[in-house]
């Protein structure tokens, strides 16, 4: 019995997908145009997809699993369950005005017009504020919609900002935080679900050992302590002696979010010869 999996037939998030199964050990071969590929090393179907018809697929149990963006999920509305969060494709879905018009909250869009690609999720969030507003659904180049007197605001898909500002549009509210997601179908079989499991097990060891680091460095025996303090490690540092008496060597696993404080910190201790790995793998 293999897994299927629906993943972005192109773009960003198809590399990213990609990228995520090969750090995972699991090969693809994937030709040209090819709708379905199968791994080698692993009992898995990958099928090649439109991002906005994955929901879909896994609802109706055509693929058992996908890899998607949130936003998709959300705007979609399926019945399917949302099983990891990836750690790719991440980018916000912001509402947007035009330059120079002061935006303070949600209560601007009162009796607007507002043209996006998501109307789910933006007649959610004026629902949840209160607020009346006109939608209107556009399958692309939401951004020229004010330009072109078609609304008063959208709310689109946001990453660096340029294209908006491009338009003569600004950034007003982030409504969405979304990044790429594996979801599965409600109904799998027991023998699906251990498959699953395994394949989620390799996904969370890949995404710990990017988010920690490996690090080796010597300390004075007389700054042990205070060192050791600084280092939680995955339970506790290693510590082994030095040829050199009164120093030891010192290892550790540190979280990429407090690795430059934590290392400013073990200089100031005393800490010399800092090493830094990457972890290929972290099983825990």
């Amino acid at each position: 019995m293999k897994l299927k999996l629906a993943i972005q037939k192109s773009g960003r998030l198809h590399d990213d997908s990609i990228r995520l199964l090969k750090e995972c050990g699991i090969d693809i071969s994937n030709g040209v145009n090819k709708l379905k590929a199968e791994a080698s090393n692993f009992p898995l179907e990958v099928y090649f997809l439109r991002d906005d018809d994955i929901p879909q697929y896994v609802e109706d149990a055509v693929a058992d699993i996908g890899f998607v963006g949130e936003n998709v999920v959300y705007e979609k509305k399926k019945k399917l369950t949302v099983v990891e969060k990836l750690g790719f494709g991440k980018c916000r879905l912001s509402m947007a005005v035009r330059r120079g018009e002061q935006y303070t909250d949600a209560s601007f869009l009162e009796g607007k017009r507002i043209a996006t690609s998501y109307p789910v999720i933006v007649e959610s969030f004026l629902r949840e504020k209160g607020v009346n507003a006109e939608i209107h659904e556009i399958s692309g180049s939401v951004e020229i919609a004010p330009g072109i007197g078609l609304a008063d605001a959208i709310c689109d898909l946001v990453s660096s900002g340029s294209t908006l500002f491009m338009n003569g549009l600004q950034e007003a509210e982030t409504i969405l935080q979304s990044q790429a997601v594996l979801i599965r179908n409600n109904e799998l079989d027991p023998v699906k679900v251990q498959l699953i499991d395994r394949l989620l097990f390799r996904i969370q060891s890949v995404k710990k050992a990017k988010n920690n680091k490996y690090i080796l460095l010597n300390a004075p025996n007389d700054k042990l302590k205070e060192i050791i303090a600084l280092l939680p490690g995955m339970k506790s540092p290693t510590v082994l002696p030095l040829a050199d008496p009164g120093w030891s060597s010192v290892h550790s696993v540190l979280n990429e979010n407090d690795f430059w404080d934590i290392i400013e910190q073990l200089k100031a201790a005393g800490a010399q010869g800092i090493l830094v790995v990457p972890i290929e793998k972290m099983i825990v």
